[in-house]
């Protein structure tokens, strides 16, 4: 009997998102001295920035009524609650209490440890005692040295954060989601390949002597440059949630494959995705170049390229991964079935999988399975 299309049974854990990761929690610059609510992975949290400049993250409830701090004030660096006054430190104990002298000892909310690195703020959902700030990760493209771009956020995208996830792990999609910008037959008649370890997956692909589609044909002509290209797409993605793009095209047989990309425009799309609840996330996206880095102009032509009323890149993605989620929700046959594209995709839900699947104490990976 012929051999068909693969399917992945779905991981039995009840959530979708370990919880003992670094998660982004907003861009460094939209956390000041004020409350910003925010929920992540099903967690109400507060967030707000100290006079030290350093951010606390608590948990959005006060011991008392449960009543969102978010809705108190800040008193320095201190939450008081807007329903009966209690007042909280930035460690969550409870430093005051209204007409009482004595604070019941057990009046605290949860804080949740946080960093501030490559221009996002991190938050750990998990067990604090593994907050391990070596763990977050790697997003040095973001800092705004070698790579420059501006960037910003979907919250509460309508869609399980997997489903971006498989999204930028297959951009076989462009072809068909993107045309007229980024899509090209090239990539869905090329081959790619898929690497993996413990907690990274990496799908390349080279797209040799072709036609440069629209978007990039106007970035090379930006630098006085035309003609036939070598196009790359090398796809990184860091368990449980972050996934980098080395994009880019130069002009064919000037070295770009051996590593000279001098000829041509280098972009890298980073996406940082954090689980919101079951069927909802918070996108934080960016597209950096290392060309006319110095150029204001392009760099807020590139985003409105991205996000543009409907109309950008970013756009045409969202709508298309919200209409899935709203699907799922409507036909409940599970599991997916799978194609050859979507062996990255498959590896970075593994390695998910396994994460949930190390706190559980369940069974390690999804099992594979043929019809």
């Amino acid at each position: 009997m012929a051999r068909t299309a693969e399917r992945e049974e779905p991981v039995s854990d009840a959530k979708p998102f370990p919880m003992n990761s670094w998660y982004a929690a907003a861009w460094g610059h939209e956390i000041r001295h004020a409350l910003t609510p925010r929920t992540i992975c099903g967690k109400d949290i507060v967030l707000y920035r100290r006079t030290t400049g350093e951010v606390a993250a608590l948990e959005d409830a006060c011991w008392h009524r449960l009543l969102p701090l978010s809705l108190g004030r800040l008193d320095g660096d201190q939450v008081v609650c807007g329903y009966h006054g209690l007042v909280f430190d930035a460690g969550g104990r409870c430093t005051h209490m209204p007409a009482q002298e004595t604070i019941n000892p057990s009046a605290c909310v949860r804080s949740f440890p946080v960093v501030e690195r490559h221009r996002l703020v991190w938050t750990w959902m998990g067990d604090p005692a593994l907050a391990d700030p070596d763990r977050i990760p790697d997003f040095h493209w973001n800092d705004g040295t070698d790579w420059v771009g501006e960037g910003g956020t979907f919250y509460s995208l309508k869609c399980d954060y997997r489903l971006v996830i498989d999204n930028l792990m297959d951009l076989t999609h462009e072809t068909y989601v993107h045309a007229g910008s980024i899509g090209d037959d090239a990539i869905t008649r090329n081959p790619f390949e898929v690497t993996h370890t413990d907690r990274t997956a990496t799908v390349e692909r080279w797209m040799e002597d072709i036609e440069p589609p629209p978007f990039w044909a106007r970035q090379l002509a930006s630098t006085g440059r035309s003609g036939r290209v070598d196009r790359w797409q090398v796809i990184l993605f860091q368990a449980p949630s972050t996934v980098v793009g080395d994009v880019g095209v130069a002009l064919t047989g000037t070295g770009a494959r051996a590593g000279d990309r001098s000829q041509g425009v280098n972009g890298c799309f980073l996406a940082a995705i954090t689980p919101e609840t079951e069927t909802s996330c918070h996108y934080f996206w960016n597209f950096v170049r290392t060309y006319r880095t110095d150029d204001d102009e392009l760099t807020r032509q590139l985003n409105l390229a991205h996000v543009n009323n409907g109309r950008g890149v970013y756009d045409q993605d969202h709508a298309v991964l919200e209409a899935q989620q709203a699907a799922i929700e409507r036909n409940r046959r599970q599991p997916f079935y799978n194609l050859n594209i979507d062996a990255g995709a498959l590896w970075a839900r593994r390695l998910i999988g396994a994460m949930i699947a190390a706190e559980s104490g369940a069974a390690p990976q999804p099992r594979m399975a043929a019809e």
